[in-house]
């Protein structure tokens, strides 16, 4: 194997010539570089992964990605297929929180601006790494389960947790989800707690865990639905236990909780974690125009839903197309506008779309509207700004505080606040965002508050009653946007806090409600979004680097595309990600 610098010079010659295009699709976004499998490559590729991914290195991340996404796109790719054990990665990136030497922080600039910058920052350090690395790579697969080798030594595999039938069991601590939530909780407390197998029990009758932040990206035709699930069972450490039922009740009184089967768990702590629920009923007529597969409705809300939105943007050539955001809490609340951000552009692309504000301009065949049942574009007024700006460029028609409450035919009937009378329009194409709220066995326990969440206090994550009682992510009540963002601050202190407590001591008031929303406004471009209470702008690379977060960025697109979906399955639901402050330590 070459030294880093003659490998990464080949690598960067190779990017330069004819990068063909392997995939159709939303313009420009597809392209993919075939560059064949070597060493040269995978250590070019490692280099700018360990540059990308090094915590001290955030500013070369920022301005590599910025200038060189096509580079980034490709070494993410390699990098993922080389880095592909536990051992290889823990070894590699456990090393990349070493300080760079004044040498090193002298060669800032160089990173930023050089087309070599992103493979020689810190290259010194990362190229010892990397062939051990790669060695821990070819042992893993020499060993791993099931593999020829380990047969014919006649060892162990090692197989995916498997759900247990239900009985009346006592546990540490009681998860109620497997949701980024659940997971994140369940893997860090079994990291760093004083627990044995089978301590920890999570409790969900799902049986696909999905990547749902990606659902936009489906939408805008970007990703496969496929490639951003998997099977829950998979994602869960075999010293769990698993059970894979429904919950009846909670008896915080008693600490146990019954399953839909009957059966009884009792615990000393119990997480409730189970998510929300999306009432597509809430809408009159909505269900029957999402399964038409001749209608133009659809939703990237919903798995069996999101791969249908794009094939609505291929097939409307003129007419009205109407984007919905309801009144109320919702998941993130940015994937409204982020769906049609992504189809006007597309549509502008194919000569479809002219909203300038020129009237002299021809007339646009498409006309776009966005209806929302809230009082302003975003809920963080920076923000909020911004993207008014935006709709008001493009010529997006605004309808505030219209809530959608029917469909029926090619009619959209609006719901106005204060007993104002009702707004119908005629539509082509609907993309709709239904209402959403709390589970039912949730909303009906001990364990809500009057909205139907579970009552915490905003700053520990403890519900304001039932002392071993926490809660996280989008069933909590805790007032900040709901999305995976918020979870991978919240997890962490939910976790430290629990902890405390079984130690005697008391929760630390930690959470300030941080939450990211990355939004879409084009192909290409993200507004990356970051706040805590009271919609106070949290920015980290405005504070690190000094961007202003409300301008769209290319550098935030391949975060939102590439990078969290990647981090999401390999990091996050492994309970090794913590958002903003990185990689969380091994124990």
């Amino acid at each position: 194997m070459r030294g880093l610098g003659s490998a990464t010079t080949e690598y960067s010659r190779r990017l330069k010539p004819n990068r063909p295009t392997v995939k159709t699709g939303p313009p420009d976004y597809h392209t993919t570089l075939c560059l064949p499998w070597n060493s040269q490559t995978a250590v070019g590729g490692v280099g700018a992964a360990g540059a990308v991914l090094n915590p001290y290195s955030s500013l070369t991340y920022a301005g590599s990605l910025y200038l060189y996404p096509h580079i980034v796109r490709q070494t993410l790719s390699v990098a993922s297929q080389l880095i592909s054990s536990a051992r290889a990665s823990t070894f590699f990136f456990s090393r990349l929180d070493e300080r760079p030497s004044r040498r090193d922080r002298a060669r800032l600039p160089h990173c930023i601006f050089s087309p070599l910058g992103i493979f020689s920052w810190r290259a010194k350090m990362i190229s010892n790494r990397i062939i051990v690395a790669s060695r821990h790579v070819k042992r893993a697969s020499v060993f791993a389960p099931n593999s020829s080798k380990r047969r014919g030594r006649g060892l162990a595999t090692i197989a995916p947790v498997t759900p247990v039938a239900s009985a009346s069991r006592n546990h540490k601590v009681v998860v109620i989800g497997g949701g980024s939530a659940g997971l994140s909780i369940s893997h860090q407390l079994l990291r760093t707690g004083p627990f044995s197998p089978d301590d920890i029990a999570i409790v969900d009758p799902a049986e696909w865990h999905h990547y749902q932040p990606g659902w936009t990206l489906v939408g805008g035709g970007l990703k496969s639905k496929q490639e951003l699930r998997r099977p829950l069972r998979s994602l869960i450490d075999p010293k769990l236990k698993f059970y894979q039922q429904t919950v009846s009740t909670f008896a915080p009184g008693d600490n146990s909780i019954q399953l839909g089967n009957g059966d009884t768990l009792t615990y000393e702590h119990l997480v409730v974690a189970p998510g929300i629920k999306i009432d597509y009923g809430s809408i009159k007529g909505l269900p029957e125009a999402l399964a038409d597969p001749n209608s133009l409705v659809s939703s990237v809300y919903g798995y069996d839903t999101c791969d249908k939105v794009f094939g609505t943007f291929e097939k409307l050539q003129r007419g009205n197309a109407i984007f919905t955001q309801p009144a109320g809490a919702i998941k993130c609340a940015g994937a409204p506008q982020k769906v049609m951000w992504l189809a006007l552009d597309y549509w502008k692309r194919a000569g479809l779309y002219n909203g300038s504000n020129n009237a002299n301009a021809a007339a646009s065949p498409i006309n776009i509207t966005f209806a929302t049942g809230t009082p302003a574009m975003f809920g963080v007024p920076k923000y909020s700004a911004k993207l008014d700006e935006l709709r008001k460029e493009r010529g997006v028609e605004g309808l505030f505080q219209h809530d959608l409450v029917a469909v029926e035919g090619n009619t959209a009937t609006f719901a106005r606040p204060d007993g104002k009378e009702s707004v119908t329009r005629q539509f082509d194409l609907l993309h709709v965002v239904p209402k959403m709220g709390p589970h039912a066995f949730v909303k009906d326990s001990l364990l809500a508050d009057a909205a139907g969440f579970v009552d915490v206090d905003q700053a520990t994550t403890r519900h304001t009653k039932y002392a071993n009682v926490w809660s996280s992510g989008d069933a909590s009540s805790l007032p900040t946007s709901k999305t995976a963002a918020a979870i991978t601050s919240q997890a962490p202190i939910l976790v430290s806090n629990l902890l405390r407590s079984l130690a005697g001591k008391e929760p630390e008031p930690k959470y300030d409600g941080y939450t990211s929303c990355p939004l879409t406004t084009e192909y290409g471009k993200v507004l990356l979004a970051e706040f805590k209470y009271g919609g106070v702008p949290k920015e980290t690379f405005g504070d690190l680097i000094g961007f202003d977060q409300a301008v769209p960025r290319r550098a935030f697109y391949h975060l939102k595309k590439d990078f969290f979906p990647w981090v999401y399955y390999n990091s996050m639901v492994k309970g090794t990600w913590s958002g903003p402050t990185g990689w969380l330590n091994e124990s």
